[in-house]
């Protein structure tokens, strides 16, 4: 797709805002028929589902924001002239196609989409079949604010494929591809990397930790607990292990308070052998699996561990990679913490929730991204871009 200027893609952004505000009944109506279908024993992903006034006001909000910032393409990131008369910048440039599989959330066909072409990308949306009512009105709003400012649908593409025949795309894509973003569960994403041909950058996955330091301040801890624990269930930045260093105060009297909140609040709470020493009524931990599984539920694991370097051990050999907490008074042991564990976000005292664009001053989001190339963290705008040289001359040739 042909490079526009930065006046024509904000226009599309207005007439957009503006269409959504108009079809919200109609947007609201179509996806009430996904949730009419949805098997609601999947809380969390019916949660994600889920497009109220509310959500369509959400969607506004993100696409104003995406108009607001910066156009991310054409900015010289760095510039010299050489010896032999070259003039060299280095220059952000679209990356050309993306693909974005998603499961459940009708908002990700907003957001994925006002970033991908912000940042002058085409962009292949292939949505779960539980919200394609959802998805079809909302790719119908994109298409209508692109032809309103006389530009080809095809910038913005719903995908209406089965497993089967994305299965196939992925292998023999009928166009070029430049970058595929599966964000999901790990089935999902072992899909896209077994069969994709080009770059693919991993997000979604969550099995976020929280270490309670033998310096912790504990009732800061447990506000923080719950919060990262509760507050949303099916967001990938929610807490699903909590460590506890066994040389805290009161160990045994605080893992047993912790264990009451946290069942108090519905938290059904596994436990490691060592904790189960203290809380022997709950279920014990039978399986290492369980320690690499990302819950999206109301469930938790807490273990216990020896030290600092014991927790970090841990995590790095578990956690997905997406975020990772210290609770500690010890800034020193805070930041050997957020040192040394290997994950894209690392907090030290507060909560894992915040692991998110809007929330970390990035603007909307296409993903987490938990790959280390060629990003980690938020996909923001300016995050959608790659870059190109331009090399100026007049009539140079090497000769050595």
């Amino acid at each position: 797709m042909k490079l526009l200027n930065t006046e024509i893609k904000n226009k599309v952004l207005r007439s957009m805002m503006r269409i959504l505000d108009g079809k919200r009944e109609e947007i609201i109506a179509a996806n009430q028929k996904d949730l009419d279908l949805f098997d609601k024993t999947d809380r969390a992903m019916y949660d994600r589902l889920i497009v109220d006034d509310k959500k369509v006001d959400g969607m506004i909000a993100a696409i104003q924001e995406v108009l607001q910032q910066q156009d991310p393409v054409g900015k010289i990131k760095t510039e010299q002239s050489l010896e032999n008369g070259l003039k060299i910048e280095n220059k952000t440039a679209p990356f050309g196609t993306i693909m974005i599989i998603y499961e459940s959330r009708p908002d990700v066909t907003i957001e994925a989409a006002v970033l991908a072409f912000k940042a002058n990308n085409k962009i292949l949306l292939k949505g779960g079949k539980e919200a394609v009512h959802s998805n079809i009105i909302l790719e119908k709003c994109w298409h209508l604010a692109l032809e309103e400012n006389g530009l080809d649908t095809q910038w913005i593409q719903l995908l209406h494929m089965n497993r089967e025949e994305t299965q196939e795309f992925l292998r023999n894509p009928t166009e070029k591809l430049d970058l595929i973003v599966p964000r999901g569960g790990e089935r999902l994403i072992a899909f896209v990397k077994e069969h994709a041909k080009c770059a693919v950058l991993v997000s979604g996955r969550g099995n976020n930790f929280l270490f309670v330091d033998k310096d912790a301040d504990w009732a800061q801890s447990l506000e923080v607990i719950l919060n990262a624990k509760t507050q949303k269930i099916s967001a990938c930045n929610a807490l699903d292990k909590i460590l506890v260093d066994v040389n805290i105060d009161n160990y045994s009297d605080k893992v047993k308070e912790l264990n009451t909140i946290l069942k108090d609040q519905g938290v059904s709470v596994v436990v490691d052998s060592k904790v189960a020493e203290v809380l022997s009524e709950n279920n014990v931990v039978e399986d290492e699996s369980i320690w690499y599984e990302e819950f999206l539920d109301m469930k938790c694991v807490v273990g216990a561990v020896d030290d600092l370097e014991s927790a970090v051990q841990k995590i790095n050999d578990y956690s997905g990679g997406h975020s990772a907490t210290i609770m500690t008074k010890n800034k020193e042991q805070a930041m050997e913490f957020m040192d040394q564990v290997d994950s894209a976000a690392v907090y030290h005292n507060a909560s894992t929730r915040f692991t998110d664009g809007g929330q970390m001053g990035v603007g909307a989001e296409l993903a987490i991204s938990t790959d280390k190339l060629h990003h980690r963290g938020p996909l923001g705008l300016e995050q959608l871009v790659t870059n190109k040289y331009y090399v100026y001359g007049d009539g140079q040739v090497r000769i050595s």
